[in-house]
């Protein structure tokens, strides 16, 4: 009996070893930047600072973090992060636990305490980052001054409709993953203080630059184009935080 016992739990650990290393392997096969952000960005202009990308880390007085979105390496949202540095915000896009924000939804926390002279902060993300930005904003309500969602939007468990969190819903119109039904569906879940901006034509893979994604639908417009609107959009947001 106990061999059989010690045979059985070896089986389980076994394949509990073999599930995460599948797991790890398929969590590695990223979305790397895709060429277009040679022609977007000087890749020069990419820095680090421990584990997360840091733009115009010097001056600023509010804060961005944004949480990439699932299995999409953090350079990606380089030309999104530098042209709203250009608007005089330090911006911080870190890597996390297996190209997964929801296994690192905290680091924003130690974003936000190595730059104590940042008075404010936004945090946002790309569909499961925005999911991770949501989940840590709710968790901490009192380090965040907003929340930003690029196609994405909050889990239930993260509902935010008796707050007046301020919250941007950045949607696409031809998104085939975070479609438009779903951001409707899931409107309920946002503050009573939430801006909502469509983008037309826009996809779920030009929140970021990193190619086409499966089950995505073909973009109307140019990924620059779309990423100079989520730039406008969010900066002109950012200014009307209290």
């Amino acid at each position: 009996m106990k061999r059989k016992l010690k045979y059985s739990l070896l089986g389980i650990m076994v394949l509990l070893i073999m599930l995460f290393l599948g797991f790890f392997t398929w969590s590695q096969q990223s979305y790397k930047p895709s060429s277009e952000l040679d022609t977007l960005l000087d890749k020069s202009e990419i820095r680090y600072e421990e584990d997360w990308i840091i733009f115009n880390q010097h001056s600023s007085k509010i804060g961005v973090v944004l949480y990439p979105g699932g299995k999409v390496e953090p350079e990606a949202y380089s030309y999104y992060g530098k042209q709203l540095a250009n608007k005089g915000y330090l911006v911080a896009i870190p890597e996390v636990h297996f190209n997964f924000a929801l296994f690192d939804s905290n680091k924003a926390t130690k974003i936000i305490d190595n730059y104590p002279s940042v008075e404010k902060w936004v945090i946002g993300g790309h569909s499961l980052g925005g999911v991770a930005a949501a989940k840590f904003a709710y968790e901490h309500p009192k380090k965040v001054d907003g929340i930003f969602l690029l196609g994405s939007y909050p889990s239930e468990g993260n509902d935010f409709s008796k707050t007046k969190t301020p919250m941007l819903s950045i949607y696409a119109e031809m998104d085939g993953l975070t479609t438009v039904e779903k951001i409707n569906e899931t409107k309920k879940f946002l503050s009573s203080h939430a801006t909502m901006h469509e983008i037309k034509g826009g996809n779920h893979g030009q929140f970021g630059v990193y190619g086409k994604q499966k089950g995505d639908k073909e973009a109307g417009i140019s990924i620059k184009i779309q990423q100079d609107e989520m730039v406008s959009v969010t900066s002109e947001w950012i200014k009307e935080i209290k």
